[in-house]
């Protein structure tokens, strides 16, 4: 699929079929984690992969949602502080890392026909106890990974006019 079209086709799932995801697609997802950039290469993240059959009830406590649970798995992206690049003002880049990694995982996703739906309105503390994150390692996104069991609703997208400036503000 081209860039272009996969990014006009990717959407926010929230329905998926009960058809498990093959380990080579699931490792596909996972690949485009590990190449995606970081600050000077830090790679300060881990992903952590839940099968949902028989966690559900976890998987509640941290996104109420009923759609979240659906899916066969549920990835979850973990920022990793002390390992991340720290700028001289003192600005971390563990939060942007894991966004790119999460990205490039939804991209993925997306290309091999996989559904996802970025999630970040979900509980730190049910996550932390669920998962049994150690000190220093922080959940910063979710979501679900599978096939997808409905249809994408029109994207609303501002002009480029309202988004973009040259030269400066």
């Amino acid at each position: 699929m081209h860039f272009s079209e996969l990014l006009t086709c990717r959407y926010s799932v929230r329905a998926y079929r009960p058809d498990p995801v093959p380990q080579e697609l699931l490792e596909k997802v996972l690949f485009a984690a590990r190449m995606a950039p970081t600050a000077a290469n830090r790679q300060p993240f881990q992903v952590i992969v839940i099968h949902t059959a028989g966690r559900e009830n976890d998987l509640k406590h941290i996104y109420h949602r009923e759609w979240f649970r659906q899916a066969p798995l549920t990835l979850c992206v973990c920022g990793l502080p002390d390992k991340a690049w720290v700028r001289g003002d003192g600005w971390n880049s563990y939060e942007t890392d894991a966004s790119i990694v999460m990205d490039h995982m939804l991209l993925a996703a997306a290309d091999l026909g996989l559904g996802t739906c970025w999630i970040a309105n979900f509980s730190p503390a049910a996550a932390r106890e669920v998962l049994r994150l150690p000190e220093g390692v922080t959940p910063l996104a979710f979501t679900p990974l599978g096939f997808p069991a409905d249809q994408p609703s029109p994207k609303e997208r501002k002009p480029l006019a309202e988004l973009v400036r040259y030269e400066g503000w």
